[in-house]
């Protein structure tokens, strides 16, 4: 399989504390690849790093072939790479509209059109709400914005932090179902999710982080089963 993102050794300091230490992950054209870990194991800063908002203290990012370690965030939006990030981040003040706008910002105007259609297709409650400001949404009609504002600038890699947190049962379920939807549809997929049973459930393959650096990796069923994991992340 082609690798479509390729992390080798890359290293995050925030000051004094070394948040990532020599990290290196590949994820394949197509794939759901699962990054799991504890709070502070450095998952969040993994995503933030691909998508230029942390820099490397050094280390290399290479996404489809070309390196975009020193690359600025707009630039890596525009190449294909979409990240939803924790806590969504929405404009609250904004209508659902004028968010998803925002996140087709990098596009040619002429396309927006029809990805505003495409992404409301594939969220049919945003259509309903358009001109609601979405800081009046449902937790999970927030997250199904944040994630429709990635796909606005129709990346080829989407970067997921935690998209189910804290979402009811029935409404992470919805989500998950929506993340295999849109990789059906051929976006690449690096999840990094609390709910570490349902990541490896939808991933091919997953990650371990822990106290910044990779400690397993593996197929998502022999994490799975593995002993080490199954007593850290999926309780017992």
């Amino acid at each position: 399989m082609r690798a479509q993102l390729e992390l080798h050794d890359v290293s995050v300091s925030y000051g004094q504390r070394r948040a990532l230490e020599d990290v290196s992950l590949t994820v394949g054209a197509g794939e759901i690849v699962a990054l799991l870990g504890a709070n502070g194991s450095g998952k969040s800063t993994t995503l933030r790093t691909i998508s230029g908002l942390v820099r490397p203290s050094r280390g290399r990012i290479a996404y489809e072939g070309r390196d975009i370690t020193t690359w600025q965030p707009d630039g890596i939006v525009a190449a294909g790479v979409g990240h939803v990030p924790e806590g969504r981040e929405i404009f609250s003040e904004f209508t659902v509209l004028e968010n998803l706008l925002v996140g087709g910002h990098t596009a040619p105007a002429r396309e927006i059109p029809a990805r505003l259609q495409r992404a409301l297709a594939m969220f049919p409650v945003l259509r309903e709400r358009q001109r609601q400001p979405a800081g009046t949404l449902s937790g999970g009609e927030q997250q199904m914005l944040a994630i429709a504002r990635a796909l606005m600038a129709a990346p080829r890699v989407l970067l997921l932090d935690e998209p189910s947190l804290g979402l009811a049962p029935r409404l992470a379920r919805e989500i998950f179902r929506m993340i295999e939807r849109i990789n059906a549809a051929g976006v690449t997929v690096l999840l990094v999710e609390q709910n570490a049973r349902r990541a490896l459930a939808v991933a091919a393959r997953g990650y371990v982080l822990e106290t910044g650096r990779i400690v397993m990796t593996g197929a998502s069923s022999a994490l799975a089963a593995d002993p080490r994991v199954r007593a850290a992340y999926l309780g017992g």
